[in-house]
């Protein structure tokens, strides 16, 4: 499941923690909300450092407006039934930007492969239903260079697209950085160009997506 549907993405707003007991074993699961792969490894470290006593901490995490980086760690326990079963419980509620980290205190009794996958499973779960959730969109930006008097028609461009004006900077002219809804990026670009009859330039700072 990807983590964009359209404009927007979900991305966890806070940070959470719940517990799940299975025959004597505690696991501890922490929801984050991080950026990037840096801040990633730097809260799974704290969670190492604070929790130095347990026996595992296992994790995973998806980065991305379309969750396209995302990684999972077993952490010692048997391959797939700890990180695998944690970024599915991310997957299932269309989230990114967002890590778990499942800490286990073993109890003294094994649990199997099967076990192993449904406690952690089942740990993520319980702390990413009470993370917050909150909606982002995803933007192209823009840089636009307009005389004062084309202001006018510009601000009604942007009104209308749903852009969002991030930086504004005066000097012969104007000089405007925008961030445009993604599904309106390659049309905002042919409006300025027609709003304003060739006056000004419109700069896309990433690439536009292909229309179909």
């Amino acid at each position: 499941m990807n983590g964009s549907r359209g404009d927007t993405y979900r991305v966890v707003a806070g940070t959470a923690r719940a517990e799940f007991r299975e025959k004597g074993s505690r696991f501890v699961a922490e929801v984050f909300p991080v950026e990037t792969e840096e801040e990633a490894a730097a809260a799974i470290e704290a969670v190492r450092r604070r929790e130095h006593a347990a026996t595992h901490h296992c994790t995973a995490y998806r980065l991305g407006p379309e969750g396209e980086l995302f990684r999972a760690s077993d952490d010692g326990e048997p391959s797939g039934t700890a990180g695998l079963p944690i970024l599915r419980q991310i997957e299932a509620r269309g989230l990114t930007n967002t890590l778990v980290v499942v800490t286990r205190y073993f109890g003294g009794t094994k649990l199997g492969r099967g076990g192993l996958i449904r406690a952690y499973g089942e740990a993520a779960a319980r702390a990413l239903d009470l993370a917050p959730v909150a909606e982002r969109v995803v933007t192209v930006p823009f840089r636009l260079r307009f005389a004062y008097d084309d202001t006018a028609p510009v601000m009604r461009l942007i009104e209308r697209t749903g852009a969002r004006i991030c930086e504004t900077r005066y000097d012969a002219e104007t000089e405007l950085l925008v961030e445009v809804p993604r599904s309106q990026a390659a049309a905002f670009a042919g409006a300025f160009i027609e709003a304003l009859a060739g006056r000004g330039q419109c700069e896309a700072l990433e690439p536009l997506p292909r229309t179909t």
